[in-house]
């Protein structure tokens, strides 16, 4: 059952801890939970693995933990927007587990689905297959890549209705149904909250059941990684 919180921090309230494992929704600055990510930071917690497709900017999103050094370890897919993030890489203040993004996406899935592991031919013969099981089916090679699954999941969602229904909002949608599903606890936060019944229910995209805590969030500032603008003909 779901327990509606007034705010992130409440929202969050007992959860947090050193060394624990956390998925991040979003794609780019695109449907991250914006307000989940500045209390976790506030909170001054430490030692975190994040499981994100990426993390933010220097100055926004998940970026935002590099600067206060709480990230210990990155399962991401792209990690090009984040100079603070190559440095901390190169000085070997980071570690990365480095995902092709279909690789990812599927170890997540696997992960909410309670399968353990799976066979993909992505990344046979590179550096990414290294020190990982590999067969032969049909006479295709492919490496063994192992479900993932989080201490606590940060969602963000457009809507939710109060018994803990989520829909997303077109590509904010992105990692944020898989990651709802692949962890202990899944906290969402939403633009807005309606009354029970208000949501059609072929338009849910994750059920109450994975939800366990939802709050409202508020001054969403939905940036754009790289604003490219022309002059009007």
């Amino acid at each position: 059952m779901v327990t509606i919180y007034d705010d992130a921090v409440s929202a969050l309230e007992g959860l947090l801890e050193n060394d624990m494992t956390i998925m991040a929704g979003g794609f780019g600055l695109c449907g991250i939970p914006e307000n989940s990510i500045q209390a976790i930071c506030d909170s001054g917690v430490k030692g975190l693995t994040i499981i994100s497709n990426n993390c933010g900017i220097d100055d926004f999103g998940l970026g935002i933990m590099l600067q206060t050094r709480q990230i210990k370890k990155m399962i991401s897919s792209y990690v090009g927007e984040n100079k603070i993030f190559e440095k901390q890489y190169l000085d070997g203040d980071l570690e990365l587990e480095l995902n092709p993004q279909g690789t990812l996406a599927e170890r997540i899935r696997a992960g909410g689905a309670g399968i353990p592991a799976f066979y993909t031919k992505t990344a046979y013969g590179t550096v990414l297959a290294e020190d990982k099981e590999t067969r032969e089916f049909n006479g295709d090679n492919y490496v063994m890549e192992t479900g993932l699954f989080a201490d606590i999941a940060i969602v963000k969602a457009w809507k939710a209705d109060k018994s803990g229904n989520v829909v997303y909002r077109k590509t904010a949608r992105n990692f944020n149904p898989i990651m709802a599903t692949a962890a202990k606890t899944t906290i969402v936060e939403v633009e807005e909250l309606v009354e029970e019944g208000e949501l059609e229910a072929d338009n849910i995209h994750t059920p109450s059941i994975f939800v366990q805590r939802l709050f409202v969030g508020k001054d969403y500032q939905k940036r754009i990684e790289q604003r490219t603008t022309r002059d009007a003909a």
